[in-house]
């Protein structure tokens, strides 16, 4: 990601997609990331990895007043967040009304550009029927609500995020080429308005055998080539992206143990896990790569083990809690597998549906095993 937006691009990590602080102070030592948060929990999670507020933003679509006076607060403290992103004039106008008479708050527009990604319906945020973001012919509507040019707020620039998992570059360049034309265009009245935020939605490659996905290469190609075209005094002071599913997914693995072996056709193999811990599966049909650690209570695997199609459940009562199909050896009770590419919106989507405590959360640094989140018990369910 570094090599791909070299600085002086603002690189920031979206927590959503994993928020264990020592994970995210590991990415900021690792990659001068700073931080994207949606609300204040998300920002204590920032600060408590080690992250100043100024290099923290706060954006999405579910920004709460107590989420917003935060920001204001900070700003009054003199340690402001980077910026904030307004997603409406309801925003813009709870925004202003907390931080009335305090230093003013860098902010954004997050503007939806109604393009058609290249991924999942669910995950085409920037498409026209999409709840997040305001259209173009909206932007001066919220700048009025936040108080305009001379309020409490200072307009900085355009936020843009089209979708997760894109399948290719065509709506990600479309829609940066609208984002600099709205920034050009808004720098005519707001001589601050100088920064552009791309979003993220860099693909991973889930399933096993799965087509290459887009290179970061090549959306970071798309944008230099749509930059290079500006005029010099048109190019924006400040660009960023956000990745989060790109810089951790790969580097996660949930293990299981097997509960049940179904001898039906195909065979159902029943997990210990389900969509209390990873819920991608059932929320909208995606794939993981599954693999068995033992065969036939701890029998060692060899190369003429033999294999055969069965489809992975998981223990939640619900007949959506399923892992999809996979070909593993011979199985039975108390044998381990793993559910491979879980390192993003596995941990931070984790419920405690049917009175499931927690999993806990160990790192491998070559050498030990770190525990960064201890397993939950009964005593900790809500």
């Amino acid at each position: 990601m570094r090599d791909a937006f070299p600085d002086p691009w603002l690189r920031l990590y979206s927590l959503k997609a994993n928020g264990l602080p020592p994970l995210v102070a590991e990415i900021a030592a690792a990659g001068g990331f700073l931080a994207s948060a949606v609300s204040r929990g998300e920002i204590g999670l920032a600060t408590r990895a080690g992250l100043a507020p100024a290099r923290i933003v706060l954006e999405g679509i579910g920004k709460t007043d107590a989420d917003l006076s935060l920001a204001a607060t900070l700003a009054r403290r003199g340690t402001p967040l980077t910026w904030v992103s307004l997603e409406s004039e309801e925003d813009a106008a709870a925004l202003a009304r907390a931080a009335a008479g305090g230093p003013r708050i860098d902010v954004l527009v997050r503007v939806n550009p109604r393009v058609a990604p290249e991924t999942y319906a669910a995950l085409a945020v920037g498409a026209s029927a999409s709840k997040f973001g305001v259209v173009p012919e909206e932007i001066n509507a919220v700048i009025q609500a936040g108080g305009g040019a001379r309020g409490p707020l200072r307009w900085r620039g355009i936020h843009l995020h089209i979708g997760s998992q894109l399948g290719a570059i065509d709506a990600w360049r479309a829609a940066a080429r609208i984002g600099l034309r709205l920034v050009r265009l808004q720098r005519a009245s707001l001589r601050d308005f100088d920064t552009i935020d791309f979003g993220g939605g860099f693909p991973v490659a889930y399933e096993l055998g799965a087509e290459s996905v887009p290179a970061i290469a090549h959306f970071a190609g798309a944008l230099r080539e749509e930059l290079a075209a500006l005029p010099g005094d048109a190019r924006p002071a400040r660009v960023a992206v956000e990745p989060g599913r790109a810089v951790v997914a790969a580097s996660g693995w949930l293990v299981a143990r097997v509960l049940h072996v179904r001898r039906r056709e195909p065979a159902i193999v029943v997990l210990d896990a389900g969509m209390t811990e990873l819920v991608r599966p059932a929320m909208y049909g995606a794939l993981h790569p599954i693999i068995s650690l033992t065969s036939l209570g701890g029998t060692r695997m060899t190369e003429t083990t033999s294999m055969a199609a069965v489809r992975v459940d998981g223990a939640i009562c619900e007949s959506t809690d399923s892992f999809g199909p996979a070909t593993l050896p011979p199985l039975e009770r108390g044998d381990v597998v793993a559910l491979g590419v879980a390192g993003a919106y596995t941990s931070s989507m984790f419920s405690s549906y049917n009175g499931r405590p927690r999993p806990s959360e160990v790192a491998w640094d070559g050498e030990r095993l770190l525990t960064w989140r201890r397993r939950g018990s009964l005593r900790t369910l809500p």
